[in-house]
């Protein structure tokens, strides 16, 4: 098979489309046929050489993908050769195959376009996790996304909006607020012209927010405890903004918050906490909201997987909202 390959740290002239051994599929795991991967700042770190794969997984780019199972190894029930799915992977996606736990696997749903489906594994598990099995997200709750123009972001405004949440983002352009809005988010903050602490207590009467997502770490660590509300929840999936930052304490104790730190990729294959934990309640809560298209996958360009290289220049352009998809075969 062929896939995107790394010569060595560095920008994204180190990607190149090569050729490599096929996978077989190991006990419980199945090999797919790959339709289209996605692009996550994860790769951007990894291809630099500051994220390197868990042991034993793929050290091939891509941590979800979308395609159509072509062998099932022993040990799998449940799925047949020819099933439409999306894999949330360790690694390996950026390929035109790929071996994945068959724990790891969710159905497309029918009329979804399949290449579209390989923008939804890793933002569905990381915002389900995180806001729902963390956080206990819930109607009439405050919810503060930050980088809601991503993809991650994008997916937590749905999920907020379909729980019943009032939903609040943070974002760089007029451009990302306008589609936060369209996805449900009422209260629209623009870092680089405001203040989000001050705005979201002005707009919340005070009270702040109940579960903020934050994506940035350090940088945001002091003003995210100014946002929360009494007995608020601060999750940080994310390290934009540093990670080393001064906690204090007292304003913690004052508002009775918790403050949570969450991964996906590292988490095992299975058992507590596990990826095949995460992917089972994702498949039966969320799910039916991206079957009925309550919840969908946000793209915002799709393109040959041969432009990997293009990709991981625009994930960083201030006009990107949602997801960039790189396709792999045609549906």
């Amino acid at each position: 098979m062929y896939a995107i390959t790394i010569s060595g740290p560095g920008g994204p002239e180190v990607m190149s489309w090569t050729e490599v051994p096929d996978p077989t599929p190991g006990p419980g795991e199945v090999v797919l046929d790959v339709a289209a991967t996605a692009v996550n700042r994860a790769d951007l770190l990894q291809r630099r050489g500051l994220y390197p794969p868990p042991p034993g997984a793929s050290d091939i780019l891509g941590l979800e993908c979308s395609g159509v199972i072509a062998e099932i190894g022993r040990d799998v029930r449940g799925w047949r050769v020819g099933d439409r799915v999306a894999a949330l992977l360790a690694g390996g996606g950026y390929a035109e195959k790929v071996a994945v736990p068959a724990t790891q696997l969710l159905p497309v749903p029918e009329g979804m376009d399949l290449r579209a489906a390989a923008a939804l594994p890793e933002v569905a598990c990381t915002v389900w996790s995180n806001l729902v099995m963390e956080c206990g997200l819930r109607a009439g709750r405050v919810l503060l996304v930050h980088g809601g123009g991503g993809g991650i972001g994008t997916h937590a405004v749905q999920v907020g909006r379909a729980l019943g949440a009032r939903v609040a983002v943070t974002a760089g352009s007029a451009a990302k607020l306008e589609r936060c809005a369209e996805l449900g988010a009422e209260i629209l903050i623009n870092y680089r012209e405001s203040d989000f602490v001050e705005v979201l207590c002005e707009a919340t009467g005070g009270h702040g927010a109940d579960v903020i997502l934050d994506n940035m770490g350090a940088s945001y660590l002091d003003r995210n405890i100014d946002a929360l509300a009494p007995d608020g929840q601060l999750v940080i999936i994310g390290m934009q903004g540093g990670f080393a930052g001064e906690l204090n304490i007292a304003k913690l104790l004052a508002k009775r918050g918790r403050i949570l730190a969450t991964g996906l990729r590292g988490r095992p294959v299975k058992g507590p906490s596990s990826k095949a934990a995460v992917i089972a309640a994702v498949r039966d809560k969320l799910w039916p909201l991206v079957r009925d298209g309550i919840v969908q996958p946000i793209v915002h360009a799709e393109l040959p997987i041969t432009e990997a290289r293009t990709a991981h220049e625009m994930l960083d352009s201030p006009d990107v909202v949602g997801k960039l998809v790189l396709a792999v075969a045609e549906d």
